[in-house]
């Protein structure tokens, strides 16, 4: 179970977008609230029923937009690729708690007067927020939910032998030309951006080695691009199509399980798409 909660998982819409997801969170709150009527809510004041429920969802979407604002302001939040299903539910939970916090004291200005500075106002204010937010902060977690299930890959098409790479070394060079390194294409699992390093992580005599050069991971991309099989799968990474043995993920980001390797390699946001189409080809 505490793995599950440390996978990669997408980051939230509504923290990537705090504003247009704000104005979602209080769309559908109103759209809730103004068709069934939950938890006795009622008009205030001179308000209509709809005037008074419009005003409180603004002040619910204000409430989420300024919660991510502030989280934001966090490297634990802030950091998309090391963002997990743990994080996804501290911000769901983060989110009801500023829901709740901008009602009780939005109720001061929309309710008449009375003796409000008690907790069991405060906690029927969290209560409320918890039963009408919990749908549309849900939503976001919801939809990306298959993004922790692994499916296994298999490769029909084998790309190391129909370029002859068993038989013939490929040489990778440093950014001076001071330094090389010489390995099979087959032997390649992926490749690692270390600072002005690149780690490889090669098969050889059937144990996983690593070994360094000084350069550029854009660099070496650019050293395999006749290889079809090495695939450029986000800023730091790239990886053997030919060695993944399962994915999991969706149009969000990917994430692969590498044929003897235990860490699972990232495939961004903007890589997904084309990572699809050609593991679409291999799979054929």
């Amino acid at each position: 179970m505490k793995s599950l909660f440390k996978r990669h998982f997408p980051q939230n819409f509504i923290l990537r977008h705090p504003f247009a997801g704000s104005l979602l969170i209080a769309a559908f709150c109103f759209i809730c609230v103004a068709l069934y009527h939950p938890l006795n809510t009622h008009a205030s004041g001179s308000f209509k029923y709809t005037e008074t429920m419009a005003i409180y969802t603004i002040f619910a979407g204000l409430g989420v937009w300024a919660i991510m604002g502030i989280l934001k302001q966090f490297p634990y939040f802030r950091i998309e690729q090391k963002w997990n299903l743990k994080k996804e539910l501290l911000l769901s939970l983060s989110a009801i708690v500023g829901i709740g916090v901008i009602i009780y004291f939005a109720a001061f200005i929309m309710e008449p007067p009375a003796d409000r500075w008690n907790f069991n106002t405060f906690f029927d204010s969290m209560i409320n927020a918890a039963l009408i937010g919990i749908l549309p902060l849900s939503f976001f977690t919801i939809i990306n939910i298959g993004y922790l299930k692994s499916e296994p890959v298999h490769i029909t098409s084998d790309n190391d032998n129909s370029q002859n790479t068993q038989t013939k070394k490929l040489t990778i060079t440093s950014q001076l030309k001071k330094e090389s390194l010489q390995f099979y294409p087959s032997q390649l699992i992926y490749a690692e951006s270390d600072g002005n390093y690149v780690v490889f992580n090669l098969i050889e005599d059937e144990k996983i080695t690593q070994r360094i050069i000084r350069n550029a991971i854009s660099d070496i991309e650019e050293q395999l691009t006749a290889y079809s099989f090495f695939f450029r799968s986000h800023r730091a990474f790239i990886v053997n199509l030919n060695k993944i043995v399962a994915r999991r993920g969706n149009s969000s980001g990917y994430q692969l399980k590498l044929e003897g390797i235990d860490k699972e390699i990232p495939v961004s946001r903007k890589k997904a798409k084309p990572f699809k189409k050609m593991m679409e080809q291999l799979e054929s």
